[in-house]
């Protein structure tokens, strides 16, 4: 007898250790210093990275979640992996492995980077961080960018490590003010969006950047090994109580990053889906270097395939579970609902690029049924993201129709 997998979902727990001998896979699946916090909640955790995240916390609903961080702020513990690539011939290495140069990231900003393949797949992509001329971090999504780097390295002067640095989020409305609350000194000036900079909060260093992955306003702390990594988080929760701060899981920006156009990487996009077809096109640059997957790019097709989707009256189930009379069109790569816009919400890819908005498909639901979907842009609000600027204080109070 066989059953079906894909009706369950499988998850780590957090169990007392209760004097058992030491497991040394253990190692496989690190948790964020900052964890304790979550224990409280009866945490279901997923690995990211081969760190543990929150899947599920019991401070809120995942409706809650979401209004949480369209209206207040929020904190989450996460999975990003931040890699250290420094010395003499880093910025040489780094042009080489992504689409974009980086030579004109300024120390003290970060810039949106992504890898590739030799044939123009897609390895992974991150936020990275210029922290000096010669000394950069790469905060990459799940994928293993580390050999790829090392791989590429050989006789250049370069060192790429793990630093042991944990990142978490503050993200919404109301996140800057609490930052201002938290900061041993002033507030950076400037900080604006994609800047990042060194601080002190409860007398220990650590680097933050304007950055996150809500597409609302917010920050990220990065957390140094060998510092009192708990009391900057207890600082931040002690601070945040006055603002009503939520500890969140991954479902703060399920729906949310999905309305943003925000991809995930093995999802949204991976080694058989080209920049371009993922509508990440723009952050290819022909320019003079000879970075990897470049011949392939620029024989490949310009078309995108990629496009949001609201879905009216379900869920939508992952998979290839769109069709146009009857016929297959696309698959739904990640799919959430949207409380603002009281409707399912998807990123689809097609296996047309001739369907793009406006299409309308029948879609699979989670429930069974079989509903109403139509192809938009991404993003499906606020196209020129001033939100996560700063630009736009758009506070939601109560949900709309779906445009």
């Amino acid at each position: 007898m066989t059953t079906d997998l894909s009706h369950f979902r499988f998850v780590a727990k957090a169990l007392p250790n209760q004097g058992a001998r030491p497991r040394e896979l253990a190692r496989t699946m690190p948790a964020h210093p900052l964890s304790y916090m979550e224990l409280p909640y009866d945490p279901e955790y997923t690995l990211y990275n081969s760190r543990l995240t929150p899947e599920k916390l019991d401070t809120a609903t995942d409706d809650e979640m979401y209004w949480a961080v369209r209206t207040n702020v929020i904190f989450r513990h996460t999975g990003e992996l931040p890699i250290e690539i420094s010395g003499p011939d880093a910025e040489t290495l780094l042009n080489k492995v992504f689409t974009r140069s980086v030579s004109k990231v300024k120390p003290g900003r970060c810039s949106y980077q992504f890898a590739c393949y030799h044939d123009g797949g897609m390895i992974t992509d991150g936020v990275l961080l210029r922290l000096a001329e010669d000394r950069f971090w790469m905060a990459q999504a799940d994928g293993d960018l580390f050999s790829w780097y090392k791989a590429h390295a050989e006789g250049l002067d370069v060192k790429i490590h793990d630093p042991d640095v944990w990142v978490s989020q503050i993200q919404g409305p109301r996140s800057l003010e609490l930052l201002a609350a938290v900061l041993d000194g002033p507030m950076p000036d400037p900080f604006r969006y994609f800047d990042c900079t060194e601080v002190s909060i409860a007398g220990q260093t650590c680097w933050i950047s304007r950055s996150g992955f809500t597409n609302e306003l917010g920050w990220e702390v990065y957390m140094l090994p060998n510092t009192d990594i708990p009391a900057i988080g207890d600082k931040i929760m002690e601070a945040g109580a006055a603002f009503g701060i939520l500890l969140t899981g991954t479902p703060v920006f399920r729906a949310r990053r999905i309305e943003a156009g925000l991809l995930n990487a093995g999802s949204d996009f991976g080694a058989d889906t080209t920049p371009f077809e993922a509508g990440l096109g723009g952050f290819v640059a022909f320019d003079d270097r000879d970075f990897v997957g470049r011949k392939a790019l620029e024989a490949a097709d310009r078309s995108c395939r990629t496009w949001g989707m609201r879905v009216t009256g379900g869920v939508a189930q992952l998979g290839h579970v769109m069709t146009i009379d009857g016929k297959e069109v696309g698959r739904v790569c990640s799919s959430g609902y949207s409380p603002y816009q009281g409707c399912g919400v998807c990123i689809v890819r097609m296996d047309d690029p001739a369907q793009g908005p406006g299409t309308k498909v029948e879609v699979l639901c989670a429930d069974g049924s079989t509903q109403s979907g139509e192809l938009c842009t991404l993003p499906m609000y606020d196209a020129d993201r001033l939100i996560p600027r700063g630009k736009l204080v758009d506070i939601p109070t109560k949900p709309i129709a779906a445009e």
